[in-house]
C-alpha cells in the first residue's frame, strides 16, 4: 500500500490548472505549427498565424492562452494500491482549483447554482471524474473546458438501425451546427455506445487522448481519418471564416452498448484544448 498526502494532489493540480491555462500541450502546438503551413486560404492562413503569435505572448509574459479559462475537469486514474492521507481527496482537489485559478490570476467562472448565477469567486467546485486502476500510480488530468466549444456540442440517442452512416451524420452535423462559435479549428472529441451518460463521458475523455495518436481499433482509426477530411471539406476553416482547417483532429472512444441503441456524443473544443497531465 503506498501513502499520499492529499497535500501534493492539491499542490499538483494547482500547478496544472496555470500550466494548461498558458502553454499548449506539445502535440497540439506540432499540430497548430502543421495546420498554419498546410492551409490553402490566404486568410485562415492568417488567422492561424495569429493564434501561433497569441500562444507565443502567452507563454512568454504569463497571460492566459484564452481568456475563458474555463470550468476545470479533472479525470483522475487512481492505483487501487493507493491511499490518501492528510484530508479528504475531493476536497484537494477542489482546493488545488481554487489556488490554481487564485493565484494564477485566472479568470472565475463557475457560478454557484446553475439558475441563481451568483459567482463562486475561486473557479470551484470542479468537475472530478475518478476511476479505479491497478497499481500504486495516480494518473491526473487537468482539462479546463472553455465553453464557447462546451455549449457546442451534442448527444444523439440513435437507433441501432443509423449504423455508421448515421454516427457520421451526427458528428457532422455537430459540427456544422457549431460552425464558428466553437473557435476553430478544433478538435472534436466523439463517444460511441454505452449509455447517454456514458458516451458523453467518453466523448469528453478523447478530447485529452494526443492528436497523433489515432485509435487501436482499425475501423475507428478509418473513422476518425474519414470525419476529419469530412469535417474540413466544410470550408468553415480558421475562426469560421473559410479555409480547409476546420479540425485538427476526430478523436474517438468506443464502448459496448445495449441492443436497442446507438448513443453517440461529440463534445467539440476549441483549438488550443488545455490540458496537463502528471502521473504521481
Amino acid at each position: 500500500m503506498r501513502m499520499i498526502d492529499v497535500a501534493d494532489i492539491t499542490r499538483n493540480i494547482k500547478e496544472m490548472c496555470i500550466e494548461a491555462n498558458h502553454f499548449l500541450t506539445e502535440d497540439m502546438d506540432n499540430v497548430l505549427k502543421q495546420a498554419s503551413e498546410k492551409e490553402r486560404a490566404p486568410l485562415g492562413r492568417q488567422i492561424l498565424c495569429q493564434l501561433q503569435e497569441n500562444l507565443e505572448i502567452a507563454g512568454a509574459d504569463m497571460i492566459p492562452i484564452c481568456q475563458d479559462t474555463g470550468m476545470a475537469v479533472i479525470f483522475m486514474e487512481v492505483g487501487q494500491d493507493v491511499h490518501f492521507e492528510g484530508g479528504v481527496l475531493e476536497d484537494a482537489v477542489n482546493e488545488g482549483v481554487r489556488q490554481g485559478y487564485t493565484e494564477g490570476y485566472l479568470r472565475k467562472s463557475v457560478v454557484g447554482d446553475p439558475i441563481l448565477r451568483q459567482n463562486t469567486g475561486d473557479n470551484t467546485p470542479t468537475v472530478i471524474h475518478y476511476e479505479m486502476v491497478s497499481g500504486e500510480q495516480v494518473r491526473i488530468t487537468v482539462a479546463p473546458k472553455g465553453f464557447g466549444s462546451e455549449n457546442m456540442s451534442r448527444v444523439f440517442m440513435l437507433k441501432p438501425a443509423d449504423g455508421i452512416e448515421g454516427v457520421k451524420k451526427a458528428i457532422l452535423t455537430a459540427v456544422q451546427d457549431a460552425g464558428p462559435n466553437a473557435c476553430p479549428p478544433m478538435v472534436v472529441g466523439v463517444g460511441i455506445g454505452g449509455t447517454f451518460e456514458k458516451c458523453a463521458l467518453m466523448a469528453k475523455k478523447a478530447l485529452t487522448r494526443p492528436v497523433d495518436q489515432r485509435s487501436e481499433v482499425p475501423y475507428v482509426k478509418e473513422l476518425e481519418e474519414e470525419m476529419l477530411g469530412m469535417i474540413n471539406r466544410t470550408g468553415i476553416g480558421p475562426g469560421g471564416l473559410g479555409g480547409t482547417t476546420t479540425a485538427l483532429a476526430v478523436n474517438i472512444n468506443t464502448y459496448p452498448t445495449h441492443i436497442a441503441g446507438l448513443p453517440v456524443a461529440v463534445n467539440i473544443c476549441c483549438h488550443v484544448n488545455r490540458h496537463a497531465v502528471r502521473v504521481l
